[in-house]
Order: structure tokens, then C-alpha cells, then sequence
């Protein structure tokens, strides 16, 4: 070491000079990578910016930075007046959200967990869903209520349902159920523009898994158009149809499968209201077999209507056999966590299910 620093400091100049001419070796610059949690805290951070009429209740989103850590920082950057803490009254707030709303403010209603919107449903169909109606176009509802929907951890019957199928049944709302953060951020800033109530449901499980970004989506502008749907991985021999939280457990499955020559086409729905039929349509018909994923019940779910409508239109004559329905079990969730894990969709199930669909 001793005698390369002498010989380094007797070169003088010409060492000098030679490290000045030698190419270093550069790197692609890494890509972005975001939390869900984070990307919902941007949306709603930058859409409080641009329009004032912009607000955000809810329980604890303020002082205490939200119960899952999505409003961190708003209170403080945007103050009392347009970060609100609200009672434990979901029925109240929501009421309150709704009533402004119609006086022409653009509210972001939080619920705790979607469990809890049970308390304010009338609120959300009769009052929000339905006033444009009623209203011969005249008065809009433009509100977002969002929060964590479907199963979680250990939280029980009470606390683990998937609201999807129940919302997106009634006309007047809009649903949407994102995926990644791109998602997350993207149709969050879409949905507080939109003029019309939107049904909001992220998932707890997925707030701090980080997704890498592109660059589009980095900028203010970056939005998703509700009603569209996303082809995450190409495939040819079955459509895997699905949202939030199982979009991960069908390209994990897609990836197992692959090693066995089955190729999975993955269609990450997004918005469940209104339902994407033609992306599913062209993806059956390209497969010729479908395969339906969800963590909610069977009876009346995003599945079934998935499978009637592919059953009413063009695609069904395409079908090689019949769709199959992926769910979770026709029971209240159970507290033990290997009764739980038997209650939801695994990829195991996923693979058996396309395995069967197959006939392979």
C-alpha cells in the first residue's frame, strides 16, 4: 500500500492527468420505488394542491398521521380546516362528507376498514348514489370514500369482508380496487376529479409493498381513466381475471405454471365498476379459457358477474371450456390463522384451478 502511494505521488502530473482521462463506468439510474402507502399519500397530497375544494376526513387522518400511516404529513402542510378528524360516528361523517359535497366541495371520505362503511351505507346509496339520478342530472356527488377493504390479518368475521361485489351492485357508484402504487396513485387522483361518488378499496395487506414507478407516473398530471383494465402479463393459454391483493398471488401462480409450458394471460381489473368486459372479451377469446380470482364470497361475487357476462357475449362461443371461479370460502372469516389461510384464495388454488381448466 506504502509503496503504491510513493509511486503514485512520484508520477506527479502524469498520474494526475491519467485519472482525469479514464473513463468510469456508469450505471442506469435505479428505478423509482414507492409503497402503496405512499403513493395514496402523494395523490391525495398533490390533488389537495391543485384545487382548494379538496378535503380529506375521517378517523385520525389527522393528528396521528391516519391509522395505516396513508395522510402522514397532511395535517401538518394543510392544517384543520381541510384534514379533519372526525368521532367514531361513520353514519356522521359520511353525511357530512356527502352534504359537502353536494354544496360543491370535493371531500375524501377515509373509513378505519370498509367493514365500518356498514354503519354509513344509506349514506353512500341513498344519498350519494343516487342524488344524480333523482336530480335529473342536476346535482352531483363528487366524493371519493376510501379506506382498507377485504380480508387483513387475524381480524376476524367482523373485520375481513370484501366490499367489491356489494358496492359495485348498485348504480351511481363507481368502484375501484387498485393494485400497485402506480394504480394506487393514478385512479386515487382520477377518482377525486371524478364527478361522480367513487368506492375507493385499497387493501391493508398491500400499503407497504413497494412497487417500482415509471416516470410518467411520477409527474402531477399522472392519472388512470376509471373502467379500464390492465394486461400484466401476456399469455395464450388461460385468462386469469382478478384485483387488489390477488394480482400478486396470479402472477406467482403464472410464473409456477410456466415451468410446466402453460402461459397465463393476467388481467388486473382495476376498476370494478364499470366492469372492463371488452379487455376480458379479447383476452378469452385469445385464450380460450377463463379463470376468475377473488378474496371475496362466491354467491353473487365479481366472479359470478365476470362469468355471466363472458356467458351473454361474443367470447363465450370461444370458451374450450367452462370459466371457473376462484374465491373465498362461503363462511365468516374464522380467527385461527390456519383456518384462515383455508378461507382465502392461495396460489396452490390458483394452480389447481387452472390445472382443471386445462384438463391437465
Amino acid at each position: 500500500m506504502a509503496a503504491s502511494v510513493r509511486c503514485f505521488l512520484r508520477s506527479g502530473k502524469n498520474a494526475v492527468s491519467a485519472l482525469g482521462r479514464r473513463g468510469f463506468h456508469k450505471s442506469a439510474p435505479a428505478a423509482v420505488q414507492m409503497m402503496v402507502r405512499d403513493a395514496l399519500n402523494q395523490a391525495m397530497d398533490e390533488e389537495l394542491e391543485r384545487d382548494e375544494r379538496v378535503f380529506l376526513l375521517g378517523e385520525e387522518v389527522a393528528q396521528y398521521d391516519g391509522a395505516y400511516k396513508v395522510s402522514r404529513g397532511l395535517w401538518k402542510k394543510y392544517g384543520d380546516k381541510r384534514i379533519i378528524d372526525t368521532p367514531i360516528t361513520e353514519m356522521g361523517f359520511a353525511g357530512i362528507a356527502v352534504g359537502a359535497a353536494m354544496a360543491g366541495l370535493r371531500p375524501i371520505c377515509e373509513f378505519m376498514t370498509f367493514n365500518f362503511s356498514m354503519q354509513a351505507i344509506d349514506q353512500i346509496i341513498n344519498s350519494a348514489a343516487k342524488t344524480y339520478y333523482m336530480s335529473a342530472g342536476f346535482q352531483s356527488v363528487p366524493i371519493v370514500f376510501r379506506g382498507p377493504n377485504g380480508a387483513s390479518a387475524g381480524v376476524a368475521a367482523q373485520h375481513s369482508q370484501c366490499f367489491a361485489a356489494w358496492y359495485a351492485h348498485c348504480p351511481g357508484l363507481k368502484v375501484v380496487s387498485p393494485w400497485n402504487a402506480e394504480d394506487a396513485k393514478g385512479l386515487l387522483k382520477s377518482a377525486i376529479r371524478d364527478d361522480n361518488p367513487v368506492v375507493f378499496l385499497e387493501n391493508e395487506l398491500m400499503y407497504g409493498v413497494p412497487f417500482e414507478m415509471s416516470e410518467e407516473s411520477q409527474s402531477k398530471d399522472f392519472t388512470i381513466p376509471i373502467g379500464k383494465a390492465k394486461v400484466e402479463r401476456q399469455g395464450t393459454h388461460v385468462s386469469l381475471v382478478t384485483h387488489s391483493r390477488y394480482v400478486s398471488h396470479c402472477l406467482d401462480a403464472a410464473v409456477v405454471l410456466a415451468k410446466e409450458g402453460i402461459e397465463c394471460e393476467v388481467i388486473n381489473l382495476r376498476t370494478i365498476r364499470p366492469l372492463d368486459v371488452e379487455c376480458i372479451e379479447t383476452s378469452v377469446m385469445k385464450t380460450n379459457h377463463l379463470v376468475t380470482v377473488e378474496g371475496g364470497w362466491p354467491q353473487f361475487g365479481v366472479g359470478a358477474e365476470i362469468c355471466a357476462r363472458i356467458m351473454e357475449g361474443p367470447a363465450f362461443n370461444y370458451l374450450d371450456a367452462p370459466a371457473t371461479r376462484v374465491t373465498g370460502v362461503d363462511i365468516p372469516m374464522p380467527y385461527a390463522k390456519i383456518l384462515e389461510d383455508n378461507s382465502l384464495p392461495q396460489i396452490k388454488d390458483i394452480i389447481f384451478s387452472v390445472k382443471k381448466t386445462l384438463n391437465v
